[in-house]
C-alpha cells in the first residue's frame, strides 16, 4: 500500500475525482508500459485524463496493456487530436471509431490545429462522436505565427460546446509556444481575458506545459483551474503549485496566515 500524504497543514481544498474543475490533463508522449505503471502508482490521484499525444498511439507497443493500466487507476486515456485530424482528412473516421471501440477508449479529442477543417464540419464531427463517447474539442492553431482574433476563439469554443464537447482545450502546443502563447511562451493575456469573459472557465482546459504558464493560470483563476499538456514528470510539481506548497504560490494561498 502506498503511504498516505500527511494532512496537518491547512491547504486550499481541491475538487474530488472524478472532477470537471481543477482538471490535470497529462500528455503521454510515448511512455513505455513500465513508465505508465510507475506514473500511475505515483500520481494517479492528481491526474484526471491522459492524452496519448498526437498520433503516438498508432505506433505504441503494448498499447492495450498500457490503456488498462490507466483505466485500472481510474484515469481515462484519450487519443490525441492530430490522429483524429488525419483520419478525417483521409476519410477514415469510421475506421477510427471502430479502433476506439476495439481499444475500449471512451474519450477522444477533436482538433483542427494542423488540418484546415471547416468549422461546420468540425462541429458535425464533434456532434457525431459525442453521441457515443466523451469529446474534448481543441481550439487554436499549432503554428506560432498564426494569430486568430479573440472573437474567433470565442465563436469556435461556443460552436464546439454547442456541438456536444464536454470541455474545450485551448491550444498551447506540447512546448507552450503557440495558441494562447507567443512563440517565447509568454501568455497572450488579452486573449485569455477575452475568452474568460465570454466562456465559463470550468468548460475550458488551458494547455500549460511550462511552469510559468501554470503559475499564471493558477494566480488568475485559482487552484481549481483546468490545465493540460502536463508532462508526467511535472504532475507533482503542478499539484504543489495548486495548493501553495511551492515558493511560487505559497504566499498566494497562505500569505495572510500567522504562526
Amino acid at each position: 500500500m502506498p503511504d498516505e500524504p500527511p494532512d496537518f497543514l491547512d491547504l486550499p481544498s481541491r475538487s474530488p475525482k472524478p472532477r470537471s474543475r481543477g482538471v490535470t490533463h497529462v500528455i503521454d508522449k510515448g511512455l513505455s508500459l513500465r513508465g505508465a505503471e510507475a506514473l500511475m502508482e505515483s500520481v494517479c490521484d492528481y491526474v484526471d485524463v491522459v492524452r496519448l499525444g498526437w498520433g503516438s498511439a498508432y505506433r505504441t507497443r503494448e498499447l492495450r496493456r498500457k490503456l488498462e493500466v490507466y483505466r485500472a487507476h481510474g484515469v481515462p486515456p484519450m487519443l490525441g487530436g492530430t490522429l483524429t485530424e488525419l483520419a478525417w482528412m483521409q476519410g477514415k473516421v469510421d475506421e477510427l471509431r471502430r479502433w476506439l471501440d476495439e481499444l475500449g477508449i471512451e474519450h477522444v479529442e477533436v482538433s483542427s490545429g494542423v488540418v484546415p477543417m471547416p468549422p461546420e464540419e468540425k462541429a458535425a464531427l464533434i456532434q457525431r462522436l459525442a453521441g457515443e463517447r466523451t469529446v474534448y474539442a481543441e481550439v487554436g492553431e499549432k503554428d506560432p505565427r498564426a494569430l486568430m482574433a479573440p472573437y474567433r476563439w470565442v465563436a469556435l469554443i461556443r460552436e464546439a460546446l454547442d456541438a456536444g464537447a464536454t470541455q474545450v482545450v485551448c491550444e498551447g502546443r506540447a512546448d507552450g509556444s503557440a495558441g494562447v502563447y507567443r512563440p517565447d511562451g509568454e501568455v497572450r493575456t488579452g486573449l485569455v481575458d477575452e475568452i474568460a469573459h465570454e466562456i465559463d472557465v470550468d468548460r475550458l482546459i488551458f494547455e500549460a506545459p511550462q511552469r510559468a504558464q501554470q503559475i499564471f493560470f493558477i494566480e488568475k483563476f485559482g487552484s481549481d483551474v483546468n490545465v493540460g499538456n502536463i508532462d508526467p514528470a511535472d504532475v507533482v510539481s503542478l499539484e504543489t503549485l495548486r495548493v501553495g506548497l511551492r515558493a511560487d504560490t505559497l504566499m498566494l494561498f497562505h500569505g495572510e496566515r500567522r504562526a
